[in-house]
């Protein structure tokens, strides 16, 4: 299998911010227990205008990460794995099977308390720390496993969006609602009228984001809608899609992520910090990645391989799914941000110990996953050149 210049350069970026996620991570939770955990705390709590430094990156440039996120997904829809059923229907069904173990193991630990509302934590994948994992074990890595983890991944960030529209919407303002799908109504007319300038486009996109963060549903949304209605064309690099999704690469991998990372991951770790990990919503978050995203993602490819739906490429084995899964297991960007949203209401202790059980839980599934596919993938032959 030949991979697209476009997946190769979206896999280059997504492991090198990965790996970068990883560094600011440390150096983040590091400065939040240092001699200035007071001030660097603080900071990240400032007021600017209405908003604190970090409601600013999460609900303002986080944004343009889901923004990033529709463009892929577009383009795997037209033109990648997601183009043809037969293709799509194994990360698909994967996907599924990783969203449904992990919150159902969490819904049986915390159904009818108060912290219920978290079962969409364990349920998403981070796809730059994934693939940032994966990278580590070079040429042995099949064509096939990459882009059934990215594919995975990506139909994975689709279904955390449906779940924050879903679930983490308390109340609507129809009115400002209203005027959000106008601007985007307006901007799919320029869409089929070919208007292929991107102006109007990001300008109209600010509007929406505006109405839309007013509407009570969550802004970030914004991204995807308006990843739709930015003309694809025929997909090729002077379309309007393609230069878009090119130009925020880079910006989205080594500035926005990282940043997010940082500004949620200030946690001060406190001497007993552990006692917080019994409890059955950080249980619910730790099983449900570590345990239920491999179990579903396996389980439910292989019944879809079984029930002929799809076929397991051929240089990929059942093994090597399993290790996949595990490697879903590392929730990090998106898991932090369904937890901001769902305890939101619930004080700073039910978010910290969170955030603490998807730190955990991420560390152990991406462990588990690189050791599993470091024993069980074959190294690649390198072919010996001849005078």
């Amino acid at each position: 299998m030949k991979l697209t210049k476009t997946f190769k350069a979206f896999f280059e970026s997504e492991k090198s911010g990965g790996l970068l996620l990883l560094f600011v991570t440390i150096v983040s939770i590091l400065l939040a227990n240092s001699s200035i955990q007071t001030e660097y705390i603080a900071f990240w709590a400032a007021k600017l205008g209405s908003h604190s430094v970090t409601e600013w990156i999460n609900d303002g440039l986080m944004t343009i990460f889901f923004l990033l996120i529709g463009l892929e997904l577009e383009r795997e829809i037209y033109q990648g794995e997601l183009s043809s059923i037969k293709n799509a229907a194994l990360p698909i069904f994967g996907a599924f099977g990783g969203m449904i173990f992990p919150a159902g193991i969490f819904l049986i630990l915390n159904f009818g308390t108060v912290t219920q509302n978290g079962a969409g934590i364990p349920m998403a994948t981070d796809i730059a720390f994934a693939i940032g994992i994966l990278s580590l074990l070079g040429n042995r890595v099949p064509t096939s496993l990459k882009v059934f983890l990215t594919a995975l991944a990506v139909i994975d960030d689709l279904g955390a969006i449906m779940v924050i529209a879903i679930f983490y919407t308390e109340s609507i303002d129809y009115m400002n609602l209203f005027i959000a799908f106008a601007i985007m109504g307006g901007l799919f007319i320029l869409n089929r009228r070919k208007v292929h300038t991107l102006f109007p486009y990001l300008l109209g996109g600010a509007g929406m984001w505006y109405f839309m963060l007013n509407s009570g549903v969550h802004a970030t949304i914004t991204g995807v809608l308006l990843a739709f209605v930015i003309p694809f064309g025929n997909g090729g690099k002077k379309t309007s899609s393609y230069k878009l999704q090119h130009f925020l690469h880079n910006p989205v991998a080594f500035f926005i992520l990282p940043l997010f990372a940082i500004a949620n991951t200030g946690i001060a770790i406190g001497g007993e910090w552990y006692e917080g990990l019994n409890h059955p919503n950080t249980i619910g978050i730790m099983l449900g990645l570590v345990v239920g995203k491999p179990l579903g993602i396996w389980l439910f490819s292989f019944l879809a391989v079984s029930l002929g739906i799809c076929t397991l490429p051929r240089d990929l084995k059942w093994s090597s799914i399993l290790g996949a899964g595990m490697l879903g297991g590392i929730g990090f960007t998106m898991s932090i941000f369904i937890t901001l949203l769902a305890f939101k209401n619930d004080g700073e202790e039910v978010i910290t110990y969170s955030k603490i059980a998807i730190l955990v839980a991420s560390f152990i599934a991406g462990t588990l996953g690189f050791l599993w596919l470091k024993f069980t993938l074959k190294p690649a032959r390198i072919k010996k050149q001849t005078n």
